[in-house]
């Protein structure tokens, strides 16, 4: 008998993608877990985003009736998971920041997309894909947290902190903010380069559109804190604020993001998945799809 021929379950690939679909010479996109988490500061758990959202995405359907297109057939190879040094933040993030330039120079051009895992593993991407650039990178940050501590509980490597870590090397523009501390707002109004969009702004009109894409250059890396949402949508996060984005809002503004900037790579970071409680994986691994059908629609 042929052993294909037998009745296996979907493999454990973003989408259940078989090898054909999945494989990294024919896929455009690639999916790298890093399931890191040392420095979370209320709720853990993030350290099982990665599996709970490749899992809850093998019963997300392939076709995207926005795009009217399979947005899968581009090709999206899933890579084993990034198991980082335990010998401290500082070490994890440089063997982050070391492995993600080494995949960067091996895709070739593909694009690739990391599921945290903790809000930490940003930076050193980011990191990575800006020393490739000639020009400055821009990072939209969409998120309830500012992160522009300059360290948080004694580590400079914290979730806390990963946005002042990379605007050592990249604009941003932070969406949804509505958790900030006296430090941070310091810092935001201090420092170039840094536009926040505050969380209660988005639910006035959508000309926070408009604010967002005229402060963001070009090119961009999306950063996705999964505590962006309101936690009605995803509570299963380590630090949830109330208030927050929607989905169809969130996607009319990342369709024109793609639409109108060159979108170089993406995280989505902060799922703690709860027993029990499946829908937030599932939201999770559909934007995660949105993200690349955007990418890849025409």
């Amino acid at each position: 008998m042929d052993l294909a021929g037998l009745p296996w379950e979907l493999p454990h690939t973003f989408l259940g993608l078989d090898e054909e679909a999945s494989s990294f010479e024919s896929s455009r996109a690639l999916i790298l877990p890093v399931p890191y988490e040392s420095t979370t500061s209320f709720g853990g758990g993030t350290r099982a985003g990665p599996r709970a959202i490749l899992e809850a995405s093998r019963y997300v359907e392939l076709w995207d009736q926005e795009l009217a297109t399979d947005p899968s057939t581009a090709g999206i190879h899933t890579f084993p998971a990034l198991e980082l040094s335990r010998e401290g933040a500082g070490p994890a993030m440089e063997e982050l920041e070391a492995a993600y330039g080494a995949i960067l120079d091996a895709a070739g051009g593909r694009f690739p997309l990391m599921l945290g895992g903790e809000h930490s593993i940003s930076a050193p991407a980011i990191r990575a894909v800006a020393a490739r650039q000639k020009t400055r990178l821009h990072v939209l940050q969409l998120d309830a947290h500012a992160d522009l501590r300059a360290s948080y509980e004694g580590s400079p490597h914290s979730h806390a902190s990963a946005m002042r870590r990379v605007l050592e090397v990249a604009d941003v523009v932070g969406v949804g903010i509505r958790g900030i501390s006296q430090e941070e707002v310091e810092v935001a109004e201090a420092k170039p380069g840094i536009t926040l969009v505050f969380g209660d702004r988005m639910w006035e009109d959508d000309r926070w559109m408009d604010v967002a894409l005229e402060a963001l250059g070009d090119p961009v890396y999306i950063t996705f804190d999964v505590d962006y949402f309101d936690p009605s949508l995803v509570p299963s996060t380590g630090t949830p604020e109330p208030g927050g984005g929607d989905w169809y809002r969130t996607l009319r503004f990342l369709r024109r993001v793609f639409r109108e900037r060159t979108v170089l790579a993406c995280d989505v970071v902060e799922l703690a998945p709860v027993p029990g409680l499946p829908a937030p994986d599932f939201l999770v691994a559909k934007l995660v799809y949105k993200l690349l059908g955007y990418r890849f629609h025409p």
